[in-house]
């Protein structure tokens, strides 16, 4: 499901260990929502794997607070998820949270007052905080250059289109809270060119949102002496084995898209030969590990999956024939196709 409009769209779900080895999928329609499939694939996991102890770890999407709190009447299920920005400042109204506390090397803990099994890790990013900075000056930039755009209208319009005007512009660039701004009726008819539309940024509120850029919040339910701060914190991370699993199902290697099958059977399918795939290329990583790390950095860096199966492919099978003989010789092996070989077919 990628937002692109006029193709049907299907919901893919990847079930893959700590370690981000994919061991099951599953096809949903596309206007499934994600959290709605939560509570069916933990009753699934129970029963397929035989767990009968467990912890979920599920982003934002996944587990909103409705979901959270269905989990948390399972028992023996824990979880491991982060707040949204609207729940992150209401910890901060409520003072449970200090913006002090956020630090980008060193995790600090602290719990609820009104609800003391939930435990709160805060992180902070240096790359998302200085991300998040730099997205909301881009769009704060749009966002005058369109008011700019609406104020200087010529042909005589009323208040009421120009106030839709500015919502659908503010609505665009999800930047209405740091916007103030009203019109100034013309007095001499309804519609007119002589409309004011006047506005200013809220320089308070953006200097309350920038404190808290970069800064998020792990909440999990797991006890203390079972999981410490840096194994929650480690856990919600390895969702971007997660992430890095899909990427490449839809754009690095496999390209899994565009669909061209028709029937569920077939589609589900084409998903399920994708995932064996990845299955494939995830062991072939671990195995190219050895290589990868030794490998240079930034633009001295040699090797990349793709690059190790562009070397792969040099290798070549050619029919020979020789007077009425015909057999098959296969190039030698170069350098680098015989240490990624030895890589791939060591036993493990």
């Amino acid at each position: 499901r990628d937002r692109k409009k006029g193709h049907e769209q299907i919901v893919v779900g990847l079930i893959t260990n700590a370690q981000g080895c994919p061991i099951g999928c599953e096809v949903f329609a596309g206007n499934t929502k994600d959290d709605t499939t939560v509570m069916k694939k933990i009753d699934e996991l129970r029963k397929q794997y035989q767990l009968d102890h467990f912890v979920f770890v599920g982003d934002r999407g996944m587990v909103s607070q409705a979901r959270f709190e269905e989990i948390r009447s399972m028992e023996n299920i824990e979880t491991i998820s982060a707040l949204t920005h609207g729940q992150l400042k209401n910890l901060i109204e409520r003072h449970v949270v200090q913006l002090d506390l956020f630090d980008e090397r060193n995790i600090a803990e602290v719990s609820d007052p009104e609800e003391p099994a939930l435990r709160y890790c805060l992180c902070k990013n240096p790359v998302t905080r200085q991300h998040e900075h730099d997205t909301r000056q881009r769009l704060l930039k749009l966002t005058e250059e369109g008011l700019e755009k609406i104020a200087d209208y010529k042909k005589k319009t009323t208040v009421e289109i120009l106030g839709a005007r500015v919502g659908k512009l503010l609505g665009k660039y999800k930047m209405g809270k740091f916007v103030i701004w009203r019109i100034e009726r013309a007095q001499e008819e309804t519609k007119s060119n002589k409309h004011k539309l006047l506005w200013e940024l809220d320089q308070d509120k953006i200097t309350q949102e920038e404190r808290i850029d970069g800064c998020y919040v792990i909440r999990t339910d797991v006890a203390a002496k079972t999981l410490d701060t840096d194994s929650v914190v480690n856990a919600y991370k390895s969702l971007g084995n997660i992430e890095r699993a899909f990427r490449n199902l839809k754009t690095v290697q496999l390209e899994m898209r565009p669909i061209y099958h028709k029937t569920d059977q077939r589609i589900r399918a084409h998903v399920f030969l994708c995932m064996l795939s990845y299955y494939v290329q995830w062991h072939m990583q671990q195995r190219l590990q050895p290589l990868f790390d030794t490998d240079g950095k930034g633009a001295t860096r040699r090797w990349s999956f793709a690059g190790i199966i562009d070397c792969l492919k040099q290798r070549c099978r050619h029919d020979v024939q020789m007077d009425k003989v015909t057999y098959q010789q296969d190039t030698e092996l170069t350098v680098e196709q015989q240490e990624i070989a030895q890589l791939l077919l060591q036993e493990t």
